[in-house]
């Protein structure tokens, strides 16, 4: 049904011209009109004499007009092309929060992917345990998830950087959580101690646009053996688990990885790692990078306050039970 909305809306499309903002497909049509809300599976956009739901695996990309100026955010990034050579910059990207590449990167092999991403890559440590991460910006801004950090203030971070070919460990401990979501299981955190240098970064890719089959690989500290590197393939995109979709893979996944980084073959993050079945192998599962995505782009909605922990979500105790005078009334 969607579908032949779409098909009946784009032969009108060229009489919306007027309006300001523009929705691309993948079949190379388009919506011209004013896009009213943005969710993570759809886009409402108003062209005039309707109202269009556009599902976002249908949306190559959106562009938005502000006077004579255009921003464009990129939803579902074309096929992946081969290689033309091996010295392809990692961190090629648009302005932003985080990095996503113009185009999908070339691919490459985890050998040389690795030393890419290897510093990027970090353990999160908290006197309850530790986890893994990653960081996404320059500035120190980085991803885990929200189970290693629950319950803790006292966070240190542990990167690894490359020196004269050599690995130095350097340990950051004025760390501070900027935004949760415990529901996602995705925090962010912001190393803020004085004297640092630019860090090191990953790119976002896409998870919408990886099929299944296709080859992944998951760098992170399981049981503590930190920069450890696990290669599998994507089993699913769809793993349906206590209300939530996960990416599962057969990359292995075991505690110590929480929080860490899930690549595909052009050096993206498509998903954050957060748990696996204990009792079987090759059963580990991520989530989406669209996820982490929208709860980048919407980090405010989501901030955390030292003054109030439990920012954003306050809930009052329920009313089990009812006094009157010595009596309990249930």
């Amino acid at each position: 049904m969607i579908k032949q909305c779409l098909i009946s809306a784009l032969a009108l499309g060229g009489l919306q011209t007027a309006l300001a903002d523009t929705i691309q497909l993948k079949d190379k049509a388009s919506l011209d009109g004013k896009v009213l809300s943005e969710k993570r599976d759809q886009v409402a956009i108003d062209i005039g004499y309707t109202v269009l739901v556009v599902p976002r695996s249908q949306i190559l990309k959106i562009s938005k007009t502000t006077g004579a100026e255009a921003a464009t955010r990129f939803t579902a990034p074309p096929p992946i092309t081969p290689p033309e050579t091996e010295n392809v910059p990692v961190t090629a990207s648009r302005p932003g929060f985080y990095a996503a590449p113009h185009q999908p990167l070339p691919l490459r092999s985890v050998r040389d992917l690795v030393k890419q991403v290897g510093e990027a890559v970090v353990q999160v440590r908290t006197p309850g345990g530790l986890g893994s991460g990653f960081i996404i910006n320059e500035d120190g801004f980085l991803m885990t998830n929200f189970h290693v950090i629950e319950g803790e203030t006292q966070i240190s971070v542990e990167v690894y950087l490359q020196k004269n070919g050599e690995l130095d460990r350097k340990v950051y401990k004025q760390v501070r959580i900027i935004a949760i979501n415990k529901f996602e299981d995705l925090a962010l955190l912001k190393i803020e101690d004085k004297d640092t240098s630019k860090f090191k970064y990953v790119v976002m890719g896409s998870a919408d646009s990886l099929s299944v089959g296709e080859r992944v690989f998951a760098v992170g500290s399981p049981l503590g053996l930190e920069r450890t590197v696990t290669e599998g393939i994507l089993s699913t995109k769809t793993r349906q688990l206590g209300g939530e979709l996960y990416l599962q893979t057969t990359a292995q996944i075991n505690p110590g990885n929480s929080g860490g980084p899930l690549f595909n073959m052009g050096g993206e993050v498509i998903g954050v790692t957060n748990m696996k079945i204990t009792f079987g192998e090759g059963l580990g599962f991520a989530i989406p990078v669209e996820s982490v995505k929208f709860f980048l782009d919407h980090r405010d909605s989501f901030a955390y306050s030292n003054d109030n922990p439990s920012t954003p979500y306050h809930y009052l105790e329920p009313p089990s039970r009812a006094r009157h005078d010595n009596a309990i009334i249930e």
